[in-house]
């Protein structure tokens, strides 16, 4: 290698002299580092841990955990750690019910009242006694499914809708059950809709003088064809007295003056007709007839009081020539 030569510093820009000591200056600093090692090229490739890592991040699994699941495990452990605290438990459970409750009774979410439609006014007080709901409460705090149930219990009631309406007014919607008759049982006198549902209970036959009466045990089931024998009886409406089911197979057609029609156990409204007919032909039933039993339609029997039976004997024995004092 070429000394430098001290002279060479001192000439001026005009001979070349800052080029050749950048020069020099580059020389010497490659020769200070040795020959071998400024001529040794960069390696490209990357160490062995970076690779590994590069090669376990393209990984989907891997990918997926880090990106979703380990955020989660994160947030989850921390909420652990904090909820670890007895106090903060404590604390959040407090602020939690507090919020609940605020919001919960806010105005808006208050009903304030009950309407009632489609109930009769004695049904109606039943149905508030039954519910039972002390106003003004949060509709939050309403179960409507326990209150419909309760409604729907009621005898009276055939169906029913609960709901909270505009204004704060609990909305009740009901369809009563309208009695048909009048059943005398042996719990006393009850009041029954045209499909033998209970309806309620009635002190005396006096207050329902306006619907028939049925008696006997299975009557209540036998509801549905009650009624279309007593429309069958219409022309005898002014002696009606009700009908008994005798039993549990058939129907007795009670009238005044004691009298009684007794029905078949098949095909009672034939029968009855066929009475009826009788009756607007030879005014059957105007005679002195405690029974007309038709259980055998084709061989219809007349029962007669005593007195007919001993008028009946009488005017025998004076055909026969037999006097009596």
């Amino acid at each position: 290698m070429r000394p430098v030569d001290p002279s060479e510093f001192a000439k001026g820009p005009t001979e070349g002299g800052s080029a050749r000591v950048s020069e020099a200056v580059a020389r010497a600093l490659r020769a200070r580092r040795g020959d071998a090692g400024a001529h040794r090229p960069r390696d490209p490739a990357p160490s062995r841990t970076a690779y590994r890592m590069n090669r376990l991040w393209l990984t989907p699994s891997v990918r997926f955990f880090l990106r979703r699941v380990a955020p989660v495990l994160a947030v989850a452990g921390c909420a652990a750690i904090w909820f670890a605290s007895e106090e903060n438990r404590r604390a959040f459970t407090d602020t939690y019910a507090a919020a609940k409750f605020e919001i919960q009774n806010r105005p808006e979410f208050m009903v304030k009242l009950m309407a009632i439609d489609g109930a009769s006014e004695g049904l109606a007080e039943e149905i508030r006694e039954v519910t039972s709901i002390d106003f003004p409460i949060s509709s939050f705090s309403l179960d409507l499914q326990e209150q419909l149930s309760r409604v729907e219990e009621l005898d009276a009631v055939e169906s029913a809708g609960l709901r909270v309406r505009a204004g704060g007014i609990l909305q009740v919607d009901v369809k009563e059950r309208v009695p048909a008759v009048v059943w005398r049982g042996s719990n006393g006198l009850t009041l029954l809709d045209a499909e033998g549902h209970r309806v309620a209970a009635l002190e005396s036959r006096l207050d329902r003088p306006d619907l028939p009466l049925i008696a006997g045990e299975g009557a209540e089931r036998e509801v549905a064809q009650a009624i279309r024998l007593l429309k069958a009886a219409r022309p005898l409406e002014n002696r009606l007295r009700g009908l008994v089911r005798v039993g549990e197979r058939r129907w007795d057609l009670v009238l005044d003056r004691d009298q009684v029609i007794m029905l078949p156990e098949k095909n009672p409204l034939g029968a009855l007709a066929q009475v009826i007919a009788m009756d607007q032909a030879k005014d059957l039933l105007e005679r002195d007839a405690t029974h007309v039993d038709l259980r055998r339609p084709d061989r219809p029997t007349l029962r007669l009081t005593e007195a007919a039976v001993s008028e009946m004997e009488r005017l025998r024995a004076i055909e026969m020539g037999v006097s009596f004092r």
